[in-house]
């Protein structure tokens, strides 16, 4: 394995009691220092993986390297502990404790002195901007203030690498982007950070590289900018004003044999296109759609995104997929006899 990345995963496969697969043989690594992403929806096997690299869940089968630790090691579970800092996707606070006291107990439980402890816990208060409620009691928090709080408890020791849970779910905008800077700064102090997110937005936001996983495999990897590049046709994104049987599928047809159309798809918002040059291709489209007998209630044309590529390596969208829920998810905490908080 390559010693200049702090993280390495080969072959790495995951079965849940009822032969449930959540990890299907994923390989991946993260450069130290990294800023890595693992996209997709729920049930992906995005959290099932943080898990296992977290030491919180075994692994079937696969080897995984943390941190210069081989999980194959059964002394290493503690050193890859000592090294990584983690904050999950559903927050488990003590609503008794004030924001102050809760970094202070995490300080003394990773070996800080008292006096150190404090310190460290003034220090990531104005870190994640909330020393002006620091003396309050946690269960106070609102959902924003709770994963703040949350990402600082994983900082106390200051971990080589910072694993994130889904970190802004349910979180409203203004929230979502302080989070954002907050990572920004940790990375840019030289952190690796590695995060789970079913957002798009997110992960081309922060991510220098990202991992797209679905059902347990990774269908692509690399910079969202190679990624959305790699894409190279334009995307044409049309609704019919009718939306009776079979209509997208007759258009799908009709399209699909042109040459400038390199290939089509069905999402839950109508037919997706992808075309040579929209500015000539696009007003071709409409017009053969108008000589179909359909009425196009909206045309609109787009660069690639991350939606497009996710959509071009599954076939759907990660919005339809988490109409769902996390199976995987579920069956790790009935396994683990983890009840759900929220």
């Amino acid at each position: 394995m390559n010693v200049e990345n702090i993280i390495q995963v080969q072959d790495l496969v995951k079965v849940y009691p009822g032969d449930v697969k959540a990890l299907a043989g994923i390989d991946f690594s993260v450069g130290r220092g990294e800023f890595f992403g693992f996209l997709g929806p729920n049930g992906a096997g995005k959290s099932t993986t943080i898990k296992i690299l977290s030491t919180l869940l075994k692994k079937t089968s696969g080897r995984v390297r943390v941190a210069g630790f081989d999980l194959e090691d059964s002394s290493s579970s503690m050193k890859i502990r000592r090294a990584i800092g983690f904050a999950m996707q559903e927050v488990g606070l003590d609503d008794l404790s004030s924001g102050r006291d809760f970094l202070v107990m995490q300080g003394l439980l990773y070996k800080l002195g008292r006096r150190e402890a404090k310190s460290r816990a003034e220090e990531l208060l104005e870190l994640v901007g909330l020393t002006d409620v620091a003396g309050r009691k946690v269960g106070t928090y609102s959902g924003g203030m709770r994963r703040r709080i949350d990402l600082a408890g994983a900082l106390v020791h200051r971990p080589e690498i910072l694993f994130l849970d889904e970190p802004t779910t349910g979180l409203d905008p203004h929230s979502r982007l302080a989070i954002w800077d907050h990572l920004n700064e940790l990375h840019g102090e030289g952190t690796t950070i590695l995060l789970t997110t079913q957002m798009m937005d997110e992960a081309d936001q922060l991510c220098q590289r990202l991992a797209i996983i679905d059902n347990g495999v990774i269908v692509a990897e690399g910079a969202p900018g190679a990624l959305k590049d790699d894409m190279g046709d334009d995307v044409v994104r049309i609704s019919l004003t009718t939306d009776g049987d079979g209509i997208y599928e007759k258009a799908q047809s009709v399209i699909g044999g042109q040459g400038y159309v390199t290939g089509s798809l069905l999402d839950e918002e109508g037919l997706v296109v992808h075309v040579q040059d929209a500015d000539s291709s696009a007003p071709a489209v409409l017009k053969l759609l108008i000589e179909n007998d359909m009425e196009v209630a909206r045309l609109a044309v787009s660069r690639p995104t991350l939606d497009d590529v996710f959509l071009k390596h599954t076939g759907r969208t990660i919005r339809t997929d988490n109409a769902d829920g996390d199976a995987y998810d579920q069956t790790f905490r009935q396994s683990m006899g983890v009840g759900r908080h929220r």
